[in-house]
């Protein structure tokens, strides 16, 4: 990319200036822009979502690689180069790094009906039908396996504790649970006999998950559960099980007839990608990624058919623009892949060596579309402190830009780029530039194997999420839009950032930097301890240097850009209080280095299976010390900042900064089991 010369002092002065006020799109020529803004459609985009949100995309199904195969279709209409399907094996034994592949999972038929009074003969009629998978596949439990029962319903609680079944007979009834069903299996079925399970459970809680009483919440059972364990699971909603139980309480008998054939077999992750091929040829084996989630159950339409079409436009947007000479062909390679959450990615990444080996950086598009009724924020999150990157300032400047844009629009009706989709909203994007945050594929490509530098463009909180009013009607088109503009053109700016550009790029880190020390400076007054104090200066410094430095992954830095550099790090020194004292070294010091073992590769924590505790023993990974932030946090990162250059106590350090302070011991022990297993070693 090539960006007319303007002084810093300019540029400078420009980043004080509205962008209401007719600021051009930072680090983007604005004929590129004004392109991208025409093209992309929102509308587009929420036909297409309409389209998957009538599939039932469960990882390696039929349907997933039904929506996959349309989705290479729309790629090869739209003109886009190496369209293909990645086909890689999933049969439950096969691994991808620390992913153990999930089989497919399909079903021909659930259905689950309350049944009438007895007659004179005792027999019962069918009155209700209560859960249909053709009607409403969310009903039925994931990873649920065939069987057939006529029974009584047996209240058990959240059904996933021994105390739960005290005085209860369970043996050949249904049990109703408010846990999910997994976390039952193993007492109700295989150690009590009861026939199957229905459960209400409510996950993803929050301000608004008890507000619809009547929504359905997804299930899962274990993949990869004991036979004794298989069984299925059928989900109802709060109203419905509140209704039962206020019966049961009461002394009446529910009967129910449940019926259900599905199982698992060997299948494949058939991964739809396709590509804008560079065109400088020294640089079109590097690669910019966008990704999202095909898989989730019908309808699933902001998780995450919205991260999918709003990709899809950006890719048919991108290829038709390029192929009208709307705008340069890109001097990367820009490459659109659609694959199961998490362990799709850990498959492609893995299974793909090659491919992955070319990536530069990741842009991944999980929940976009959210409407007013989900009540949905929009954030652009950053990668982990563990993987500093300018990466993540592109998005985030972008972000600013667009928030700027449209809330002029939505103030005065007037704008340069409102992003406003004709049947869609009107209102400001309001984007929150959040830190790093666990939960989608982002997370795989930042791990520690591959260290690619990811954004990570996500709705949260979503009143609808992982319901059955996650639906197509929540979907705004002009969010998708704005998504997909965000997208496309972050990945503009990075498939041409050339030496040209990092003048201009360099002015934009330095205000963020001191956005950062502005945080810094609180956090650390909040901190007791002068030497962590200390701690969490030094590393905020050596964090800018190493945003500073992550450029020359795109092109090189010359004298005048490190002398500019030395000058601003000088002063952002003085201005967080100096160069801080050394941090006296945590009794013990710990000076032992690992480094990670590149024959195992991926987090700790996949999806629908974890490594570590597979592999160390639940009791002992029980009892590891280390603060873990659901599938993430201290965990991650110490994983992350192993090197083969870290001591154990710098490890500690780099943590406590990061979280917040952590006694060494805990750290030290977690790098312990991590070598145990095999994941790490001794360099």
């Amino acid at each position: 990319m090539r960006l007319r010369k303007v002084s810093p002092g300019v540029l400078a002065l420009a980043l004080a200036v509205p962008a209401a006020w007719g600021e051009a799109p930072p680090l983007l020529p604005r004929a590129s822009a004004d392109a991208l803004a025409r093209e992309i459609s929102g509308e587009q985009a929420k036909r297409e979502l309409e389209f998957l949100t009538r599939l039932h995309r469960m990882r390696a199904s039929r349907e997933f690689e039904a929506a996959s195969r349309h989705i290479l279709g729309q790629l090869n209409g739209a003109g886009l180069e190496e369209v293909r399907l990645e086909d890689l094996p999933a049969d439950g034994t096969i691994f991808y790094g620390t992913q153990r592949s999930r089989p497919a999972w399909n079903v021909g038929f659930a259905e689950l009906w309350e049944l009438g009074a007895a007659g004179a003969d005792g027999s019962r009629d069918r009155a209700e039908r209560i859960a249909s998978w053709d009607a409403q596949p969310l009903t039925l439990a994931q990873d649920s396996w065939s069987g057939e029962a006529r029974a009584e319903l047996v209240d058990v609680g959240a059904g996933s504790s021994e105390a739960d079944y005290a005085g209860k007979d369970v043996r050949g009834k249904l049990v109703l649970v408010s846990g999910q069903p997994e976390a039952a299996a193993a007492l109700a079925v295989a150690r009590l006999g009861a026939a199957g399970i229905v459960s209400w459970a409510q996950n993803q809680r929050t301000a608004w998950w008890g507000e619809d009483a009547s929504l359905v919440r997804w299930g899962h059972l274990d993949t990869f559960a004991p036979e004794a364990a298989r069984t299925f699971a059928f989900m109802v909603s709060p109203q419905r099980a509140k209704a039962w139980q206020a019966r049961l309480a009461r002394g009446e008998a529910v009967w129910l007839d449940a019926r259900v054939k599905a199982g698992q077999e060997p299948g494949n992750y058939a991964i739809a990608s396709a590509a804008v091929l560079g065109a400088d040829p020294k640089l079109r084996g590097e690669e910019i990624v966008f990704s999202c989630h095909l898989d989730h159950p019908r309808p699933g339409a902001n998780d995450n058919a919205s991260g999918c079409a709003s990709i899809l436009e950006a890719a048919r947007s991108l290829a038709r623009l390029v192929a009208d000479g709307a705008i340069p062909r890109p001097a990367r390679t820009l490459r659109f892949v659609f694959p199961p959450e998490i362990e799709g990615t850990l498959a492609l990444l893995e299974g793909r060596r090659e491919w992955a080996a070319r990536i530069k950086a990741a842009i991944h598009l999980d929940m976009v579309g959210g409407g007013a009724e989900t009540k949905a924020v929009f954030h652009v999150t950053r990668g982990p402190k563990s993987l500093p990157s300018f990466v993540h300032d592109v998005a985030e400047e972008l972000a600013r830009f667009v928030n700027a844009e449209t809330a002029s629009y939505a103030s005065t009706g007037a704008a340069d780029y409102p992003l406003v989709a004709p049947e869609g909203g009107k209102e400001p994007l309001q984007a929150d530039l959040a830190a790093f945050t666990m939960g989608s594929d982002h997370q795989v490509y930042a791990e520690g194997s591959w260290r690619i530098p990811s954004l990570y463009f996500n709705d949260w909180p979503d009143r609808y999420i992982h319901t059955t009013g996650d639906r197509a009607a929540n979907v705004d088109p002009t969010k998708l839009k704005r998504a997909a503009f965000l997208a496309a053109a972050s990945a503009l700016v990075l498939a041409d950032f050339d030496a040209a550009d990092v003048p201009a790029m360099q002015v934009r880190l330095e205000s963020q930097a001191l956005r950062r020390a502005a945080a810094t400076l609180e956090q650390r007054a909040r901190l007791v301890d002068p030497a962590e104090a200390a701690n969490l200066t030094r590393f905020a410094l050596t964090f800018e240097r190493a945003v500073f430095e992550s450029m020359t992954r795109f092109a090189p830095l010359d004298a005048v850009a490190r002398a500019r550099g030395e000058r601003f790090f000088t002063q952002l020194a003085v201005l967080l209080g100096g160069a801080p004292p050394a941090l006296p070294p945590t009794t013990p010091g710990d000076k032992r280095i690992y480094a990670r073992n590149p024959e195992v590769r991926g987090p700790m924590a996949a999806f629908g299976y974890e490594y570590l505790p597979d592999k160390l023993g639940a009791e002992a990974f029980a009892a590891l010390r280390l603060p873990r932030f659901g599938h993430g946090g201290y965990d991650f990162e110490a994983l992350n900042l192993v090197d083969g250059r870290r001591t154990v106590s710098e490890i500690r350090d780099a943590l406590s900064a990061i979280h917040g302070p952590v006694p060494v011991e805990l750290v030290a022990e977690y790098l312990a089991a991590l070598h145990g297993v095999g994941v790490l070693r001794t360099p």
